[in-house]
């Protein structure tokens, strides 16, 4: 009846299995969605109780998801037994579908169970899903409009949406359920995760950055984040449109970049440093060499002359692991034009800053600091971790020869991600770094609604590299390092 998918070895597995486990062992996913019951009222204040129909049609809905999800669980180990795993691997979408959704209705013949159109195609969807793809998660991942996946244990699970993170009704069977997709995600680049070595780093095929920490860490159940990527790369163009920043920034940013000045994007978490690197990646020439070292590769640079290295951690003996450092080292002597550290955060920093200092213009990086005066302290503590014994002038000196623009990169409290700041280091005065801000975002004030209202501005001070950018071709004009007033 089946077609070559089927296992040819198990003619037997048409055969009633035994009945499945009591239900009252299996967790009620739907209680993480459903609305709380409501309390006794005490005061007129309080939110009026649900009228009986409907705390019916409630429990209807949530005993209907209970029944589709021991039904879901029943037909995954048939379609385990009767697939053929090893030649579903080529299977077309439409093939894989047909053929699950034949497997799954012989089941549910065999076992009674009557299911509407609706239910029967949600099923089939679920369940090609888990065989094919990520389980529950495969709905949000496909969501263009949610940005980062997090799940806290197998029942609640949130989006980020616009910068606001929301619950989501979309839940895991249980914790064996949501450790079975893990295992496949971390399995498939190689890596494992389980109790000896409980939390992990990884990608998913599409290069969304995906992040685990399995139980005993994890106290209430597995933690997961995914921070998705977009399928389309965001330009300067596209950054400028969505008010990350202004016209004036980017063309001072194209004079840097083009001019071959060291950049760092500086920022903390999810304030947008790696959409800023690849925006900025793209003013390189296409004919120069570029080397980009990451921990997990999310860079997308369009050039031609491309490298992508990614660390490695250690296997199962503690052997083999491939550090950023090990990478950066070893891009030295692979004639680079430009080095492109995804993100500087121990004993690499020094390797980057004396590549800065000895012939790779242009390189950039990353790191994780509140303004740009912080950035510069971060550099200098990376510094002291890596076991460098400096003097605090030397290594001052060193960044101050090394790093030549900062662009700071933040998440604001209503959610947008803007360039905050961009700002040059200049040079030493005495045992000080030397630094000016460029171009700013001002803050004038907040909507109603928490909407932030700002707009970007120069802050009077005209670029130190201004005649390194007219040498170059980019005499860039000076009213754009004026001021702009607040309207």
């Amino acid at each position: 009846m089946f077609s070559r998918y089927k296992k040819q070895t198990a003619p037997a597995s048409t055969a009633p299995r035994p009945a499945p486990a009591p239900k009252a062992v299996a967790p009620k996913p739907a209680r993480a969605a459903a609305a709380p019951q409501p309390a006794p009222v005490s005061s007129a204040r309080q939110a009026p109780q649900k009228t009986p129909a409907q705390v019916a049609t409630a429990d209807k809905e949530r005993k209907r998801k209970e029944r589709l999800g021991d039904i879901k669980l029943e037909l995954h180990r048939s379609l385990l037994d009767n697939l053929n795993l090893s030649a579903i691997e080529a299977a077309s979408e439409a093939e894989l579908k047909a053929e699950i959704s034949e497997i799954a209705a012989e089941v549910l013949s065999e076992r009674g169970i009557v299911l509407n159109r609706e239910d029967r195609t949600t099923l089939n969807q679920e369940l090609y899903d888990e065989v094919r793809g990520l389980g529950p998660l495969e709905t949000l991942l496909k969501d263009d409009t949610v940005n980062d996946i997090l799940v806290n244990g197998p029942q609640r699970i949130f989006v980020e949406r616009d910068g606001k993170l929301q619950l989501t009704d979309v839940t895991f069977k249980d914790e064996k359920h949501l450790q079975r997709i893990i295992d496949k995600i971390v399995s498939a680049v190689g890596r494992r995760v389980d109790e000896s070595n409980p939390y992990v780093d990884a990608r998913l095929a599409d290069g969304s950055r995906f992040n685990a920490m399995v139980p005993p860490i994890a106290v209430d159940g597995s933690l997961v984040s995914i921070r998705k990527f977009k399928k389309e790369k965001l330009g300067i163009d596209d950054l400028v449109n969505f008010g990350a920043f202004s016209e004036e920034m980017a063309a001072y940013l194209q004079a840097a970049v083009a001019c071959r000045l060291n950049v760092i994007v500086s920022g903390g978490t999810g304030s947008g440093k790696t959409t800023t690197l690849n925006a900025l990646s793209s003013f390189i020439d296409n004919a120069e060499r570029i080397l980009t070292i990451e921990d997990t590769a999310e860079l997308q640079l369009q050039q031609t002359h491309v490298g992508r290295m990614e660390s490695r951690p250690p296997n199962v003996e503690g052997k083999g692991a491939v550090t950023q450092r090990d990478c950066l080292r070893n891009a030295l002597r692979m004639r680079p034009d430009r080095i492109i550290v995804g993100e500087t955060r121990g004993e690499e920093v020094i390797d980057m800053l004396q590549a800065m200092n000895t012939g790779h213009d242009g390189s950039m990086t990353t790191i994780h600091a509140n303004s740009a005066r912080d950035g510069v302290s971060r550099l200098e503590n990376m510094i002291a971790m890596a076991g460098i014994e400096m003097p605090i002038k030397a290594v001052r000196s060193q960044i101050a020869s090394a790093v030549n623009v900062i662009v700071q990169a933040s998440r604001l409290q209503d959610g947008s991600r803007r360039m905050t700041s961009i700002t040059e280091i200049t040079g030493m005065e005495g045992d000080v770094i030397a630094m000016q801000e460029v171009f700013r975002f001002q803050r004038v004030g907040l909507t109603p609604e928490n909407k932030i209202i700002g707009h970007f501005t120069a802050t009077g001070v005209r670029s130190n590299f201004s005649e390194r950018f007219r040498l170059w071709g980019y005499d860039l004009p000076a009213n754009i390092f004026e001021p702009i007033a607040a309207e």
